[in-house]
């Protein structure tokens, strides 16, 4: 990743802010949080600093995913936020393009996964050793090159949308790691976090926010 990380310019939107949380639409091509080595420094979490100094990281989204992330802005909505990834209280809408004809038009994806160690940082089913992994998806518009869907991640496993649409035969489009062959064709990883709903860390009222797909 070292070599070819070029991460986009540019402000960062803010779909949302309060003295609690602060929501973002996150751009393709830019990490959620630093990562090894002075070239990787540049990221979400360190350009959000500049502007929100108490900001703290709740979740993250791959590098090549963009899309809504949220933030805590206190301690207690970090914890607080936190513990609902955790149990499961959020949930998550994304928005991707697939290669083939997927079909049918609705279903579930039910397969454990863990990391594939000697290709690190890749995942891999594992039936054995993998930990509990579940999407769902619904087809909004297919034709004989690519499907376009909506996916719905009811666990949170790394690199989950990407291995389980592998698994199914349809790999998102653009992903370099799981797609090599349709890199080149593309301009990004074709997978974006498209809405997110969650409860008020203080107020407990239900929020849901959405960013619509560049693509």
């Amino acid at each position: 990743m070292a070599s070819d990380y070029d991460p986009p310019k540019g402000e960062i939107p803010v779909l949302y802010e309060d003295t609690d949380l602060l929501v973002v639409d996150k751009p393709a091509g830019l990490l959620s949080v630093p990562g090894k080595g002075e070239d990787l420094q540049d990221c979400l979490l360190s350009r959000l600093e500049k502007a929100f100094p108490t900001v703290r990281l709740v979740h993250r989204l791959d590098r090549d995913t963009s899309g809504v992330m949220v933030f805590g802005l206190t301690p207690h909505a970090q914890r607080h936020l936190g513990n609902q990834f955790e149990t499961r209280k959020t949930k998550k809408t994304y928005l991707a393009r697939l290669h083939g004809h997927l079909e049918p038009a609705t279903g579930e994806v039910d397969l454990p996964l863990i990391v594939d160690w000697p290709n690190r940082p890749r995942q891999k089913v594992c039936r054995e050793t993998g930990k509990p992994a579940l999407t769902g998806w619904k087809v909004l518009k297919s034709d004989e090159g690519e499907t376009r869907v909506r996916l719905f991640p009811h666990t949170g496993r790394s690199h989950q949308l990407r291995v389980h649409t592998l698994a199914l035969g349809h790999p998102i489009l653009g992903d370099t790691l799981y797609a090599p062959e349709t890199a080149d064709q593309y301009p990004r990883m074709m997978l974006h976090a498209e809405e997110l709903r969650l409860n008020h860390p203080e107020s407990g009222k239900g929020m849901k926010f959405r960013a619509p797909a560049p693509f």
